[in-house]
């Protein structure tokens, strides 16, 4: 027979077979001859005394052969000669997932991008780091897979109502992510791997008769009587389809403008604006783990820590002045990297490679920003935008592009990022010396409280000071801030109908993920996609209502 059963072992029990089908049979009461294997459904590590638990939940074989695990089946289809198509603005998380789901519903897809397939991308991101030359359509967010590409790969996801989170993991590993993306509690893949899991995405929606098309920017709509009838390309092209899939990601500032110039509805919505953290991953793992030196983890780049145990990360928020200051996109053994998408603008973001083992910890840490906050900034006497419109659906869009320049020129050029020591930061201290960072570019010793607003300065300067009281040791001149993380999510929202899942003036466009604000990481993203298409199929009534 097979059991679900949940353990609670010790880390080096955890990693180790024979000690689980050892716990397995003393709880069963059974032989351990008689266990022939387990399947795991979830892993996760609770560090919250000083003795450190690996909480396991399993599908024990007791008296039955083992088999291994399945993988969901999926049926893509041939949809080279489909009567229906449609066109998919973007090929991040949900373009891609999306036009999966139309392949296996009869659709044939065509995914315009406006950046370049992974491999020619790496060549834009190594100028960007090594010699600060941006490529606005190539970059750290622009490009086959989106930003998700090279943006960690954390498949972590508290959106379960919003789709299957299980049908999302197993069509990773379909592609070719590794099976403990099914049952860790944070999932991850890693920055490394994703541009191969990417690849044999596109691979199968080419193979199966949908097109892929790269360098193909979307600069103009076609609109009559409520339909989107065609869109046009920066190459001189017109592509025309049954509905259109709006999957252009958080960056796409340029479609928020040309939605807003054809009068389609946009809100400006609400997001988060700060810095990323760096500190020394032993001291992260010090602190988490409650360990003094044990073992030496040669794997994770000399850390100490006990080898079972992988890196640690953590979680962190608190109020301030009345608003959230929280971490966010936390990378452990990870590396601080630069996500601008124009001259003249510096974004800052953080990854990790699937063994997370590089040196350093690194998090964004942002704080709250609401509209009232954006218009009292902008309206300054100093400020550099003027907004005669305080209403404008752009409002926040222009305020994240307004600390992304400031942010840029007090780096003084080439993307080298404006930074402080993190006690110095909160104390407005400059920093004589700056400690070493992975940041590519390099960094410029600034005082940040005269680059940041003044509201999201005090923020972060007071809840560092709270984080160090929840985490002893965090709060240290031996991290260092770097500004500024502005990319959190969508600074404007593409309202859509609840059901039929498009905006009120066009009946066959459909915005979607983190670009129209309804998604906020790789998954969610990839559901709302998935939805979408489904949505289209039932319109074209290929699918009954689901």
């Amino acid at each position: 027979m097979q059991q679900k059963i949940s353990l609670k072992l010790l880390p080096h029990e955890a990693a180790d077979d024979a000690a689980i089908k050892n716990l397995i049979a003393r709880t069963t009461g059974k032989k351990l001859s008689a266990v022939s294997g387990f399947h795991l459904h979830k892993k996760s590590i609770d560090a919250r005394s000083r003795t450190i638990w690996v909480n396991l939940t399993l599908n024990a074989f007791i008296d039955e052969p083992f088999h291994e695990r399945s993988i969901q089946h999926f049926n893509f289809m041939d949809v080279s000669k489909a009567d229906k198509k449609v066109i998919i603005v973007g090929a991040g998380p949900a373009g891609l997932f999306a036009a999966l789901q139309l392949i296996e519903l009869g659709v044939q897809p065509i995914i315009l991008e406006r950046g370049k397939d992974v491999r020619a991308r790496r060549r834009d991101l190594a100028a960007l780091n090594k010699d600060g030359i941006i490529n606005p359509e190539s970059n750290y967010c622009f490009g086959e897979g989106g930003a998700g590409t090279y943006s960690d790969g954390k498949l972590y996801t508290r959106s379960n109502k919003r789709g299957d989170i299980d049908r999302i993991l197993n069509l990773f590993v379909h592609f070719g992510a590794e099976e403990k993306i099914l049952y860790e509690a944070h999932p991850h893949i890693g920055t490394n791997k994703l541009p191969h899991i990417i690849t044999a995405m596109r691979q199968l929606v080419e193979d199966c008769g949908g097109l892929f098309l790269f360098n193909q920017k979307v600069t103009d709509f076609s609109i009559e009587n409520n339909q989107l009838k065609s869109v046009k390309t920066a190459a001189g092209d017109t592509f025309k389809a049954d509905a259109v899939i709006l999957a252009t990601g958080h960056s796409a500032r340029d479609i928020f403008e040309l939605l807003h110039h054809n009068n389609i509805l946009i809100e400006a919505k609400p997001f988060a604006l700060g810095v990323r953290v760096e500190h020394p991953q032993n001291l992260i793992d010090n602190v988490q783990y409650h360990c003094s030196p044990l073992q030496t983890f040669p794997g994770a780049g000399g850390l100490e820590r006990p080898h079972e145990l992988p890196p640690a990360s953590y979680s962190l928020v608190e109020q301030v002045n009345n608003r959230g200051v929280f971490s966010f996109c936390m990378c452990p053994g990870g590396i601080i990297a630069p996500a601008a998408t124009s001259p003249g603008e510096l974004v800052v973001n953080g990854w990790s490679p699937s063994k997370r083992n590089n040196p350093y910890a690194n998090s964004g840490i942002v704080v709250s920003v609401e509209l009232e906050d954006a218009i009292n900034e902008l309206k300054k006497p100093n400020g550099k935008w003027k907004m005669e419109n305080e209403n404008s659906p752009l409002l926040m869009m222009y305020f994240q592009q307004m600390v992304e320049q400031q942010c840029f020129a007090a780096g003084g050029g080439k993307f080298v990022a404006p930074a402080q020591r993190m006690v110095d930061f909160s104390s407005k201290k400059h920093s004589g010396s700056l400690p070493q960072c992975s940041y590519q570019p390099g960094l410029h010793s600034t005082q940040l409280n005269e680059v940041l607003p003044s509201f999201i300065y005090d923020c972060l300067a007071k809840g560092f000071q709270a984080f160090g009281k929840k985490m002893k040791g965090y709060f240290t001149n031996d991290a260092v801030v770097v500004a500024t993380e502005s990319r959190t999510s969508s600074p404007v929202r593409i309202p859509r109908d609840n059901e039929s899942l498009h905006p009120p003036q066009i009946t066959n466009l459909y915005p979607c993920g983190e670009g129209a604000g309804y998604a906020g990481g790789i998954v969610s993203a990839a559901m709302d996609g998935e939805r979408v298409a489904k949505q289209i199929a039932h319109t074209l009534g290929l699918i009954s209502p689901y």
